[in-house]
C-alpha cells in the first residue's frame, strides 16, 4: 500500500522559509513521478510544483515561482519542497501527490486527476 508521508510545516513571519518533505513507502514509479500541492480554506487545490518529462523538468505555479524549489532523492523515495520569501497568501495545507500512471510521468500536465496518491498533508502558516 502507497502512503506518503509530509513533515516540515509550521508556522513563519512574511519573509521566512520552510523546507518541506515527503517520503514515499511502497511506491514503485519513482521521485520523478511527484509533486506538491495546496489548498487553502475556501480555495481548489492547486499544484505549486512537480517534475515533468519523467523528471527531466521542473513545473512551479506562478506564484511561487523563483521563491519555492522542488528537489528530489531518487534512492529514498524522497521530494522536497524548499519555500523561501513566504507570503502570507502561500498559508495552506502543503499535500505530497504521487501519480499511479507510469504515462503520465512523462506529462506537463499538473491536474490533480492525473495523481492518484496523496499525503495527509502539512499546514504552513504565513503571518504578516
Amino acid at each position: 500500500q502507497v502512503q506518503l508521508a509530509e513533515s516540515g510545516g509550521g508556522s513563519v513571519q512574511s519573509g521566512g522559509s520552510l523546507r518541506l518533505i515527503c517520503r514515499a513507502s511502497s511506491y514503485t514509479l519513482g521521485s520523478a513521478c511527484m509533486a506538491w500541492f495546496r489548498q487553502a480554506p475556501g480555495k481548489e487545490r492547486e499544484a505549486v510544483a512537480g517534475f515533468a518529462d519523467g523528471g527531466s523538468s521542473t513545473y512551479y505555479a506562478d506564484s511561487v515561482k523563483g521563491r519555492f524549489t522542488i528537489s528530489k532523492e531518487a534512492a529514498n523515495n524522497t521530494v522536497y519542497l524548499q519555500m523561501d520569501n513566504l507570503k502570507p497568501e502561500d498559508s495552506a495545507v502543503y499535500v505530497c501527490a504521487a501519480r499511479n500512471n507510469p504515462i503520465a510521468c512523462g506529462f506537463d500536465i499538473f491536474a490533480a486527476s492525473t495523481f492518484g496518491y496523496w499525503g495527509q498533508g502539512t499546514q504552513v502558516t504565513v503571518s504578516s
